[in-house]
């Protein structure tokens, strides 16, 4: 039986799961419900080991081909986090948990490699092993990395590694993949502005850290207008302002900045965090005003390997009949740590014509999994055929 069929006969089950964990969404580490859930799943199925807690929350699966031979290991990676969102789709299985929210789809994606999971443990049709690897707090709290720091890698000896998000926008059950860097670096900042307070009548009185931050605002756009080179790629946005004051007569005496910069390259990326530093302090200079600047490194770039993109584009065109070239996305993913350990790639999968990810009225679109699925199981049976 083609292994899409296998899915499609398997979709009722696997929209159970997904729609189950829909439910009952948690949010970056605390994944406990999410993890011993997929545990007792990897323990249904067969699976020849399962570890739990890698990553604080994360729980990871063995599953032995028929054969080893070769002694290849692959790795396929979802991620189980939901968001701090307040659902507004009205669905039947919409969230249980007041201000949490699977609104990025990762319950579809923890769904998808149970379902593959499944279907590996029943048919071990290849040669080596396949580490199903299901991680919390991939949205803001670098679960990746927490996971690759707990040895994960070398502990199961993990040659390659592959991973999927959905993409609404593009049909139901297409795939879009791209080679080299794809999804960017994320940082952030936080920013101080120390003027000098007083009364909003006599402004000649104080430092006014108010236009202080304003003029540093601005001045911060001039990272990608004046100092990248135009055929990078960086956005530096300010995403929150607020004074020591909230009162109408006084020119507060501080201002904090927050906000984000997203890069494609290391070199970039650099220079973005110098000349913020360098622009916000000399603007503060200028006006009399002192700055506080701290500058936090988040994910970095996430790079596809080359070999492994081919590879993921042909796995994806058996599947879907097509692979297109996906656009470059400024949004991070912390895939990016696993694949600076290993080689591997990361592909999308369409959703259709669905809100985006991340709005309140998103939702994962089951008519996907079967792709996606296939496209995992595929990735096993056809980089490790058996022997």
């Amino acid at each position: 039986m083609p292994v899409k069929n296998r899915f499609a006969e398997l979709l009722p089950e696997i929209t159970e799961w997904r729609r189950d964990l829909h439910e009952n969404p948690e949010i970056l580490f605390d994944t406990h419900r999410t993890s011993a859930m997929v545990a007792d799943k990897l323990k249904e199925f067969g699976c020849d080991e399962i570890v739990t807690g890698i990553g604080r929350t994360g729980v990871v699966g063995v599953i032995n081909g028929k054969t080893d031979t070769s002694g290849k290991v692959i790795g396929l990676r979802a991620d189980m986090d939901a968001l701090p969102i307040h659902e507004q789709t009205g669905l039947p299985y919409k969230s249980k948990v007041d201000g949490a929210m699977h609104a990025c789809g990762h319950d579809g994606h923890t769904a998808m490699l149970l379902g593959a999971a499944k279907y590996l443990s029943e048919t071990r049709n290849f040669d080596g092993k396949v580490v199903v690897i299901f991680q919390p707090a991939e949205e803001g709290g670098g679960g990746g990395k927490e996971m690759c720091d707990d040895g994960m890698m070398e502990r199961w000896n993990i040659q390659e590694v592959y991973g999927m998000h959905n993409w609404p926008g593009k049909p139901v059950g297409s795939f879009a993949i791209r080679p080299g860097a794809f999804f960017a670096a994320a940082d952030q900042f936080e920013i101080v502005i120390e003027g000098k307070g007083g009364h909003a009548a006599k402004p000649h009185e104080t430092v006014d850290s108010t236009v202080v931050a304003s003029h540093a605002v601005i001045a911060l756009q001039t990272i990608a207008a004046r100092n990248a080179d135009p055929v990078e790629q960086v956005v530096v946005s300010v995403t929150s302002f607020e004074t020591s004051s909230k009162a109408h007569n006084v020119i507060p005496q501080r201002v904090h900045l927050r906000g984000t910069v997203r890069t494609l390259s290391p070199e970039v990326r650099d220079l973005a965090e110098r000349r913020l530093s360098e622009i916000v302090n000399g603007v503060a200079a200028t006006f009399g005003a002192t700055a506080d600047v701290e500058y936090i490194r988040g994910y970095p770039v996430m790079v596809n390997s080359h070999d492994q993109t081919d590879f993921a584009a042909e796995i994806a065109k058996s599947v879907s009949g097509d692979c297109a070239e996906a656009p470059l996305v400024m949004g991070g993913e912390d895939f990016a740590f696993m694949l600076e350990e290993r080689p591997g790639a990361y592909i999308l999968v369409g959703n259709g014509d669905t809100a985006s990810v991340h709005h309140p009225e998103y939702n994962f679109n089951d008519d996907a999994i079967p792709a996606g699925c296939s496209w995992w199981a595929e990735i096993v049976e056809q980089r490790m055929p058996a022997a």
